[in-house]
């Protein structure tokens, strides 16, 4: 027999996704009580042709939740919010470079804390959300089997909500919040509410507006003007951090002159401790 908390409820009407969700918010919402990744639902969906740009996959609890590198995401049963989103852009005249999707979804999740009350969130190099130094949130953009002819993107994300504890496995590997220990008290669908339209124009920003894109990203991450260690390819590089730019590279100066690095390349960066 099926397991009953696993089923998809997409909500009734094309318009909007959920009552009480801003105007303009195009995409539907699939709800699922516990499923193993809404990644893997949406690329289900993808592949069936049921996934319409803008569609959002919902769970209260994931049993193999995921970050980046494989990591797994402690998925709390309805402490969190766990949402995979639908980016299916109309074929640009120019491919969407995919750290523009990345920076697109970082900055959503930043603007929607924000929202909330978290006025002292970050970014933190390359997607995840902070808060001081824990980790509120984590973001997974995936595109597999990617076609120039018709680009998909399937947006991961996971926040930490209503959590008052941490398991020790998790807090061993650094240190995590949430927003209920940040005093902000709002229900995974609240913070899905504020985030769905804020997710829909930036990624309008990653299509159309790259300069203001990777310029609010870099004010997102507070590190314009900072010194910087950054790990490449072909080694690491200290100096300060210039500016972010989608085609040439994240631009450095250091001792030895302006260098300037192929986002491709970046392996790690983070702010030099005094």
């Amino acid at each position: 027999m099926p397991d009953p908390l696993e089923r998809d409820e997409p909500s009734q009407g094309p318009a909007r996704p959920k009552a009480g969700l801003a105007s303009g918010v195009t995409g539907r919402i699939h709800r699922f009580g516990r499923t193993d990744s809404t990644n893997e639902r949406a690329f289900e969906a993808i592949a069936a042709k049921r996934a319409r740009d803008g569609d959002a996959f919902v769970a209260l609890e994931q049993t193999a939740g995921r970050g980046r590198l494989g990591r797994r995401w402690e998925s709390a049963p309805g402490e969190g919010l766990y949402v995979s989103y639908v980016h299916l852009p109309e074929t640009p005249a120019r491919p969407i470079p995919p750290p523009a999707i990345t920076m697109a979804a970082g900055l959503a999740v930043l603007d929607a804390v924000r929202a909330l009350g978290l006025s002292g969130a970050r970014l933190d190099w390359p997607n995840d959300i902070v808060v001081g130094e824990a980790k509120l949130a984590g973001i997974l953009v995936e595109s597999r089997g990617l076609d120039p002819a018709a680009p998909h993107f399937v947006i991961g994300i996971g926040v930490n909500v209503a959590q008052r504890s941490f398991s020790e496995e998790l807090r061993r590997e650094r240190a995590v919040t949430s927003l209920a220990l940040e005093g902000s008290e709002h229900s995974p669908d609240e913070l899905l509410e504020t985030l769905l339209p804020r997710l829909e124009e930036r990624l309008r920003q990653a299509n159309t507006e790259h300069k203001k894109l990777t310029r609010d990203y870099l004010e997102g991450t507070g590190l314009a003007g900072a010194l910087i260690t950054l790990q490449a390819d072909r080694g690491t590089v200290t100096g300060t951090l210039l500016d972010i730019d989608l085609t040439s590279g994240i631009r450095i100066e250091g001792t030895s002159g302006a260098h300037t690095i192929d986002l491709a390349h970046v392996r790690g960066l983070e702010r030099q401790r005094s």
